[in-house]
């Protein structure tokens, strides 16, 4: 899978800039692709720190050549209400809210919005409406943090 190559392939480059390489997500369209990466530091991320990791990313894209045709790059921060995707991502963020998007349903529920308590290699927990859910991070569709503002 292309995304996978990609990660496999920018991760490293990432890392040795001094970032987390968070997230990464590639769109073809007509007309060309976009690339989309996501960076991370316990400092922040700066726009200087997106265009150092520009410059270096399309420098190992040129190279490499892993994408068929045209395509778009766009490096940023996660943001406040940043994607969670991996097990690490999770624990990361364990004690915050969270909105989870599930692609079958749990409990009769697709949807969740609650404190994140705990995470593993298959699920995550969550406390909603008083309670405790258990959802498997396979189905997730889509989750998020849900900072309170």
């Amino acid at each position: 899978m292309l995304r996978d190559q990609l990660n496999e392939l920018l991760g490293p480059v990432v890392s040795e800039l001094g970032y987390e390489l968070w997230e990464l997500e590639y769109a073809s369209r007509a007309g060309g692709g976009l690339l989309r990466l996501y960076i991370d530091s316990p400092e922040g991320v700066s726009l200087e720190d997106c265009e150092r990791v520009s410059r270096a990313v399309s420098a190992t894209l040129d190279g490499t050549d892993p994408i068929p045709g045209q395509y778009t790059l766009e490096v940023s921060s996660p943001g406040l209400d940043r994607v969670l995707r991996t097990r690490a991502h999770f624990e990361r963020f364990a004690g915050e809210r969270v909105r989870v998007e599930m692609s079958r349903p749990v409990d009769g529920r697709k949807r969740f919005s609650g404190q994140l308590l705990a995470a593993d290699d298959q699920q995550i927990t969550l406390e909603v409406d008083g309670g405790r859910v258990i959802l498997p991070i396979g189905d997730i569709h889509k989750a998020r943090l849900a900072p309170q503002m």
